[in-house]
């Protein structure tokens, strides 16, 4: 029985990964501006607009982050005469090395900055400048990388390294 389990997940992971390369592949050919290095985990949502994102290089995207590249509230004021050529679109940039956490949402027109986190589960409403953490709704100033980096070696359990292997 373990061994079918163990063969339902493997065909579970083709087909995700099959998928997920397939929503890469499409998002680039409608104008999504990706760099070198992208790493996605799981399904990624580039919005209805990928034309709008651009992603720098050695970016991660952790599982079930959404791109909000502009706003369907616009189908509610459009129909009113004094508001219908308002809109809601915004481009959202990523710069380099920088790591989006699970479940996050960025929304239109932020730019978030190199070497940058962003904790799991936030709302990104607002540009991030480089070399900092952000978390939560919406996403507030955690710490600088430095700061982060500092806290990550004080922290350091030793091992040897042939293990992460």
């Amino acid at each position: 029985m373990n061994f079918i389990y163990i063969i339902i997940l493997k065909i579970q992971a083709i087909f995700i990964n099959s998928i997920k390369t397939a929503t890469i592949k499409t998002a680039v050919k409608r104008g999504l501006k990706k760099g070198n290095n992208l790493y996605v985990e799981g399904i990624p949502n580039f919005g209805s607009e990928p034309f709008l994102v651009e992603i720098g290089d050695d970016v991660t995207l952790a599982e079930g982050v959404s791109f909000i590249n502009h706003g369907g509230d616009a189908r509610v004021t459009k129909r009113i005469e004094k508001y219908k050529d308002g809109r809601n679109f915004g481009r959202i940039k990523i710069g380099d090395n920088t790591f989006i956490g699970k479940g996050s949402i960025l929304m239109p027109g932020v730019s978030i900055g190199s070497n940058c986190i962003i904790g799991s589960l936030s709302i990104v409403s607002n540009s991030i400048p480089n070399n900092s953490i952000y978390a939560g709704i919406p996403a507030k100033f955690i710490c600088t990388i430095e700061q982060y980096g500092d806290k990550l070696l004080a922290n350091n359990v030793l091992y040897p390294r042939e293990l992460e292997k």
